[in-house]
């Protein structure tokens, strides 16, 4: 940490003052003669590392040649230990030294003050009111040139040009250099080596020591507490002072930063006003940067709406119309160590952020006007990086997954309450991705703000509004609550055809999407007809070749399928394919899905001498083209499984139906529809190669969490009690099984009917446990 030294301020060096000091040859330099600051509350924990590059370029001078002088700079973020670093290294190794003198070197006037003062400890009783600290200074410089083996900390260095004129001259001794600033070091000292904030594990243990707390059951709450700080040195000793001083937990402060970061970060941990706080060391260095470049303060409060990491700096470009401006703006902040800098990205740590984005009436880079124009201009520049159709363009995909976690982080710093026009358009496209995706918790969440947005906003019957609430029914109807995805499906039909017309393409979508929750509950009776109308209405209004009309039709094949009705099914699916792959090409995810919707209707009819070389083919391009964690390769994956059980090839079905398991629950989560399917699969191929010690517990599993997340009554809930019955069945346990297979017919007949497919299966299992002799 730096010391300030007085308040002389000259920077002329050669101004001759009276001579009323003794030569500087005549006076015998002690051994040991040191300014340090005293270490009580400097901490030396995960520098580790850092030490031994330090001590490796300045071993003491008897290790090494006399006359060889050493300079080593040291640069990085105000806070992030640069100074701390420094005081440890002069007072362990101050006996090696003849002379340590700890330098402010902020400026020329106080480096100027700082030499000054060592001539005043030189010369103890002299009066030197009459003589200018130039004078001072330059009688000290003296003293250094013929008093060789010291050491000379210059703490926070703000340029090179205010050092290089000592460093020419002072070739005595060593140099050791403190500065935010990254560059310009090179020419006057050894490769100059950059802090970072601390590992994660150092940072936990200097928390504990600072705080004189290790209580295990707050070991979790301290590791929270120091990422929440971001590892930075001198947030974590403000941290551990207040929370000593305080008599609170890590949890009490951890809830106080979220809830009041900016403040929490000027706020002295030991109660004294004067002491140093993460808020006043950077007021220091953004007061330097705006005096050359204001654009470049500009930039730091819009990028501290945005993720911390990975900020595209295409992104930024759209701050300013003057060419290059950002990029030198960006280079000054880098230089500065307030962000770091990249070919493609910038960086900035998370404590920046927080300030930066706080308004403060005493700091005047801080302005409420300052900081809400940045908000807007991040909105604005989030809302024009978009990439269009997040659903279907491939090839946009990776600009979406690099835009996503800073419009998480502008939505996750923004209050619903002052969403804009601009903020519904990101949350309704951002809602749309993830639900493509698979992540349904993220996109269910877009998808409800941005419906209470438009409404808020637009009024009910905004078209914006309807396309919003259908966005959310969607992402219900994925997460397979159809008990709020349906009513919002019939909600928003209704208001479509009101507001739109019967053949609008919207009011078509919106059919289509209540037809397809009346099917996912089993309700084809009511799912076909709307089926076949809108795709007769489709055809008629958007043409036989438009997508939706290929969608329409897809959705009306896979209906039929449902109902058992293949005759009518394959035929649609196979004029599906071949005008997809005519309209839209081989590769396009809605050619993929048709594909497999082909070869599962082959399979359901029994022909898998078709239907596995189409799985197969499907399975390569969907790795191909989506990779390999796409929920829809997922898909593809765990088909083509269940067709190579179908032909009995369990010794490729099981590891391929494990594999799927596995990566299910790592991108969706243990909880996802997709992965209940995934662990059903497994369980089954268990059974099918008469591992029924393996099924049963992961059949019990299933229904048990089926029954939590989708209720009693949903189709694939029916599923999940069907096959632990058999499985019971399969091992004799006829006790349980057959009370299960009842409770399943009964639950089919009230909730799907009793003609559908999976009441016959239902039936048909119960009279056979029931027939079975004990």
């Amino acid at each position: 940490m730096g010391t300030n030294h007085g308040s002389i301020f000259t920077g002329d060096t050669t101004v001759q003052a009276p001579l009323i000091l003794p030569p500087p040859a005549d006076v015998s330099g002690p051994q040991g003669l040191h300014n340090l600051p005293r270490p009580a509350g400097h901490r030396f924990v995960g520098r580790e590392a850092e030490m031994a590059t330090v001590e490796q370029a300045l071993r003491p001078r008897h290790a090494r040649a006399a006359a060889h002088v050493v300079t080593q700079a040291m640069s990085g973020l105000g806070g992030v230990g640069k100074s701390t670093l420094a005081l440890h290294f002069a007072h362990h190794h101050r006996t090696g030294y003849a002379a340590v003198w700890w330098i402010n070197a902020e400026t020329p006037e106080t480096i100027t003050d700082s030499l000054a003062q060592l001539t005043a400890r030189l010369n103890p009783g002299l009066h030197t009111g009459a003589t200018t600290g130039a004078a001072l200074a330059e009688w000290a410089l003296v003293w250094l040139d013929t008093h060789p083996g010291w050491l000379l900390v210059f703490d926070n260095a703000t340029h090179p040009d205010h050092l290089a004129p000592y460093l020419a001259r002072l070739s005595g001794g060593d140099h050791l250099i403190t500065s935010r600033l990254t560059h310009g070091w090179d020419q006057l000292a050894a490769q100059p080596l950059h802090l970072e904030v601390l590992t994660p594990s150092a940072a936990t243990s200097l928390l504990h020591q600072l705080a004189g707390r290790e209580d295990p059951e707050e070991y979790s709450a301290a590791e929270e507490l120091t990422d929440e700080l971001g590892h930075l040195p001198l947030a974590l000793e403000q941290a551990g002072a207040y929370i000593r001083r305080t008599r609170t937990t890590y949890t009490g402060y951890l809830q106080r930063f979220r809830a009041q970061a900016a403040r929490m970060l000027n706020t002295p941990g030991n109660g004294d006003p004067h002491s140093t706080t993460i808020a006043r060391t950077w007021r220091v260095t953004l007061d330097t940067i705006s005096e050359r470049d204001p654009l470049a303060i500009h930039l730091l409060r819009v990028m501290a709406w945005f993720a911390p990491h990975d900020i595209p700096r295409d992104l930024l470009s759209g701050t300013t119309d003057e060419e290059d401006a950002d990029a030198d703006a960006l280079a000054l902040l880098n230089d500065f160590s307030m962000i770091t800098l990249t070919e493609s990205a910038a960086a900035t740590h998370r404590l920046v952020q927080a300030v930066a984005r706080t308004p403060d009436p005493d700091d005047p880079h801080r302005t409420e006007q300052a900081i809400s124009e940045a908000k807007s201009t991040a909105e604005g520049l989030i809302r024009d990086a978009l990439p269009h159709t997040p659903t279907t363009h491939i090839t946009e995909w990776p600009g979406w997954r690099a835009l996503l976690p800073h419009i998480d982080a502008y939505l996750t710093h923004t209050h619903p309450d002052t969403d804009t026009v601009d903020t519904e358009f990101i949350l309704y496209n951002a809602s749309r991705f993830l639900l493509s995706q698979g992540r349904l918790p993220q996109a269910t969440r877009y998808a409800h703000r941005s419906a209470t947005t438009s409404t808020r906003l637009c009024g009910g019957d905004h078209p914006s509004t309807l396309a919003s609430r259908d966005s959310l029914a969607g992402a219900y109807e994925s997460a397979g609550d159809l008990g709020r995805a349906i009513p919002m499906r019939e909600r928003n039909l209704t208001d479509s055809t009101r507001i739109l017309g019967e053949d609008h393409p919207s009011t078509l979508a919106a059919r289509n999407n209540l037809a397809g929750a009346y099917r996912a509950v089993g309700d084809l009776g009511r799912a076909i007809p709307i089926y076949e109308r809108n795709l007769t209405d489709s055809a008629r209004v958007l043409g036989e070749d438009h997508p939706d009309t290929l969608t329409f039709r897809n959705s009306l094949a896979g209906a039929y399928r449902a109902a058992g009705d293949l005759d009518r099914a394959i035929p649609i699916y196979e004029r599906n394919l071949t005008d997809r792959q005519r309209i839209l090409g081989e590769d396009h995810p809605s050619t993929l899905i048709a594909r497999n919707n082909l070869a599962g209707a082959y399979r359901a009819v029994g022909d898998l001498g078709r239907a596995i070389p189409i799985y197969e083919r499907n399975l390569t391009d969907y790795v191909r083209v989506l990779g390999d964690d796409h929920p829809n390769t997922l898909t593809s994956r765990n088909n083509l499984a269940r067709a190579y059980e179908s032909v009995g090839d369990l010794g490729r079905a099981i590891p391929m139906f494990e594999r799927n398991l596995t990566d299910r629950q790592r991108i969706l989560g243990d909880d996802h529809p997709d992965t209940l399917t995934s662990r059903n699969s497994l369980a089954g191929a268990y059974r099918a190669a008469g591992n029924l010690d393996r099924a049963i517990p992961i059949y019990e599993r299933n229904l048990t969490d089926r029954q939590r997340i989708l209720g009693d009554d949903h189709p694939d809930t029916l599923i999940s009690r069907n096959n632990l019955a058999r499985a019971y069945e399969s091992v004799g346990d006829l006790d349980r099984a057959i009370p299960m297979f009842e409770q399943n017919l009964t639950h089919s007949i009230r909730v799907l009917g009793d003609d559908h497919p999976t009441t016959h299966i239902a039936r048909s299992n119960a009279q056979q446990a029931r027939s079975t002799p004990r």
